[in-house]
């Protein structure tokens, strides 16, 4: 099956972009948490950023500092006052992952490319710059006061691009931020990229890719 949506939008931070958050914490703790202790307190660290965005919008840096202090709590680690802004200090260097820049610029002449990020506005330019395809429109979390997976920050990208999700395909390798809300609200297509951080699922109309390389192929290029 192929598609043709009027626009394709992407989810940024673990899909396009590495999202290196757990190695940089890895790296930035691995004097005060044991190496033993490290995977269960790097998971608490990814749990409790996506419990910072579910309320009311708060600026990314908040969230990431928030998390870190509630995972070093949980595991008895003392968090330094640095600690939140090397962390948030980190992102604007994480570059994309493998054939991603080829396939966007591959996509992009035929379908217009838009990004929905949880972001900011002053710090997601330095991700797009990574990614050097000509992208139609970025919105982020900042923009829409609200964090995926709220179905909040979705429809802002809708009333901006003056589309329905039944035009579009969303793309993301996450379905607890991304691909669950974007099945409830009636995307066209559903494009999960496969980076083995999270379970996969067979029960949201996904199209399941193992490589970004197959995504022209859903759009018959």
């Amino acid at each position: 099956m192929t598609f043709k949506p009027k626009f394709i939008s992407f989810d940024c931070y673990g899909t396009l972009i590495n999202f290196e958050m757990g190695p940089t914490a890895k790296v930035l703790f691995k004097d005060r948490v044991p190496a033993e202790r490290m995977p269960a307190f790097l998971d608490s660290f990814r749990a409790y950023r996506l419990d910072e965005v579910l309320g009311d919008w708060k600026p990314f840096y908040d969230v990431v500092e928030n998390s870190i202090q509630r995972a070093c709590k949980k595991h008895g680690i003392e968090c330094l006052p640095s600690d939140g802004a090397a962390l948030y200090a980190a992102v604007p260097t994480f570059q994309p992952h493998p054939n991603v820049v080829e396939v966007l610029e591959t996509i992009a002449p035929h379908v217009p490319l838009v990004i929905l990020s949880n972001s900011m506005v002053d710090l997601i330019p330095h991700s797009v710059a990574h990614l050097k395809a000509p992208f139609h429109k970025v919105y982020t979390a900042e923009e829409a006061r609200a964090y995926k997976p709220r179905a909040q920050t979705f429809e802002y990208m809708f009333d901006q691009l003056g589309c329905g999700p039944e035009q579009m395909m969303h793309v993301s390798s996450s379905f607890r931020y991304d691909l669950m809300t974007a099945s409830d609200l009636g995307f066209m297509a559903k494009a999960f990229i496969d980076r083995g951080h999270e379970p996969t699922s067979t029960d949201y109309g996904v199209n399941r890719l193992t490589d970004v390389r197959q995504l022209p192929a859903l759009l018959g290029l």
